[in-house]
């Protein structure tokens, strides 16, 4: 529970990624002047996410660098291997926490017109068996909000480039939370995207 008696939320970034497409990581890529991971960190924690981790790999000391605490970091050796090994390692890091949370919300570090709002409307749906994800115009997205109960499955099935993606696909209690009139939840693949 957290302070307002209410169940308890972590916020788990995974910002690992090489940004193969951008030419540099994207946790490092500076939109609106300031870092795309500080703009993620700041909606998680805004919205309300308590404990927050953020899972690294490429140039993860640069990337750390950029943290307002370094305990905040959690190192996914296997960061290459596709975006399954970040969300393992960062399950794997809240699972670790006394008390553990009751839920995390999982968020990407290249989604900046998903504001604290977002994250806010999903987090106040915490419980141990919770499984809802942000939905624009009806079109599934991040983040993701995953009940305790569930980790270790989700941590099972996640692997290369999916995630938790094939794991929520075949479920009949996800919660499709419409937040269209919040943000956007457009992603940024390429210099491209950051255009006005």
């Amino acid at each position: 529970m957290d302070s307002a008696g209410g169940p308890s939320v972590a916020g788990l970034l995974l910002a690992a990624g090489a940004g193969r497409r951008f030419g540099r990581p994207k946790a490092l890529v500076v939109a609106g002047g300031e870092p795309l991971l500080v703009r993620a960190l700041r909606a998680l924690t805004g919205g309300g996410c308590a404990p927050v981790r953020v899972v690294l790999g490429a140039r993860a000391e640069e990337v750390a660098a950029l943290l307002p605490d370094p305990g905040l970091a959690v190192v996914a050796p296997d960061w290459a291997t596709g975006m399954g090994a970040s969300l393992r390692a960062g399950l794997t890091a809240l699972s670790e926490l006394d008390p553990a949370p009751d839920a995390a919300l999982v968020h990407l570090v290249d989604l900046p017109g998903v504001p604290a709002a977002v994250v806010a409307r999903l987090a106040a749906l915490a419980a141990p068996d919770a499984v809802a994800r942000a939905g624009y115009s009806g079109r599934p997205g991040h983040p993701v909000l995953l009940g305790r109960r569930w980790w270790p499955e989700v941590a099972d099935s996640a692997r290369g480039d999916r995630g938790a993606r094939e794991w929520l696909a075949g479920r009949a209690d996800l919660r499709l939370v419409e937040c269209a009139d919040l943000g956007t939840g457009a992603d940024v693949d390429t210099p491209d995207d950051l255009s006005p």
